[in-house]
């Protein structure tokens, strides 16, 4: 059998075959398979077990050349000596058993958080709809990094649509990067929140992640891509399924927004109610709704959030004696 793990640079592929390639020799004799790079991707064939084996080293490899900058000479040593390399019933048990794509040290606060994460490593396209400071931006973050750096993806894309939150701001100075860049500082503050200092710019500049406004997602095929469309709610139908099918072979798609928060104009249908709607039962695709059990932000945001949803009942109840009242005056004229 054959499987593939694709790299992010010449420079990633230099450091992991090591000097000479003796990473790569000493990998090819412990597990007995092949190595070979072809088109930006290490291919290795084998006897299925041992290319599970080869595999999981190669990507923790890749992690800690990821997540330090660094390959030390011993690092490869020291995941063969302990056993790190395990087959692939044995890396599914492990998945199975609680494993969850999440940075060293870093957990999930509730049950939904939890589902949220799972629904995210298990579906292609995962949608995760709640109100603010649940974690909706911060974990897909948190998951799409890790996957990155154990080498299932090759490139990080986070999109938003540059759409006002009700003020209108004019025009603003500078190029155009320097125009949207306020609509995706969020975006970096949540890549932020997981890199070391330098390494979201180093990312960036290598093209391993891209932060980019929906309008830039028309006409693109994005391959072995981990994709986050952020605040949602403010795209139109047309707009979501053009991101949707932007998806291409190997990428994995999540999609965020708080539905209660729409920015858009009045009398427009937003794409994530939309598309909750129409695609919930199709397979391969999750969908995850927080709530207030949710929300990890200051304890503040939650009284802040039940005392909207309050209000908001309290004007559906109204609504609805108004509309009974109506109906009965219009019956009593007949």
């Amino acid at each position: 059998m054959g499987m593939t793990v694709p790299l992010h640079s010449l420079d990633e592929e230099r450091s992991l075959f090591g000097p000479r390639e003796t990473n790569a020799r000493a990998i090819r004799n412990a597990y007995d398979v092949t190595m070979t790079v072809r088109k930006g991707r290490v291919v290795i064939e084998g006897d299925e077990e041992d290319v599970s084996d080869a595999v999981r080293v190669i990507r923790q490899l890749l992690e800690r050349l990821r997540t330090s900058g660094e390959l030390p000479a011993e690092a490869l040593k020291d995941l063969l000596q302990a056993g790190h390399g395990v087959g692939a019933a044995e890396l599914k048990a492990e998945e199975a058993a609680g494993g969850l794509w999440l940075p060293p040290g870093m957990s999930v606060r509730s049950k939904g958080q939890e589902q949220y994460v799972r629904c995210m490593q298990r579906e292609t396209a995962t949608f995760s709809i709640g109100p603010a400071g649940t974690g909706k931006t911060f974990l897909a973050a948190a998951v799409a990094l890790t996957a990155l750096r154990r080498g299932y993806f090759r490139k990080l894309v986070l999109v938003r649509p540059a759409v006002e939150a009700g003020e209108r701001l004019g025009f603003l100075p500078g190029d155009l990067v320097a125009k949207v860049n306020p609509y995706l500082r969020p975006l970096y503050d949540a890549l932020g929140a997981h890199l070391e200092p330098g390494r979201l710019q180093h990312f960036i500049e290598t093209d391993v992640i891209e932060i980019a406004p929906l309008a830039y997602m028309r006409g693109r095929t994005l391959d072995n891509a981990f994709i986050i469309l952020d605040e949602a709610q403010n795209t139109t139908p047309s707009q979501m399924k053009m991101f949707l099918t932007r998806m291409g072979h190997k990428s994995k798609v999540v999609v965020t927004g708080d539905a209660t928060q729409t920015d858009l104009d009045p009398g427009v249908t937003s794409g994530l109610i939309a598309a909750e709607k129409l695609l919930r039962n199709v397979s391969g695709i999750g969908v995850v709704r927080l709530d207030r059990k949710d929300i990890v932000r200051h304890p503040l945001v939650q009284k802040i959030v039940n005392a909207y949803e309050n209000d908001e009942r309290v004007r559906e109840r109204e609504r609805e004696r108004e509309e009974r009242a109506r109906g009965e005056e219009t019956r009593g004229r007949r």
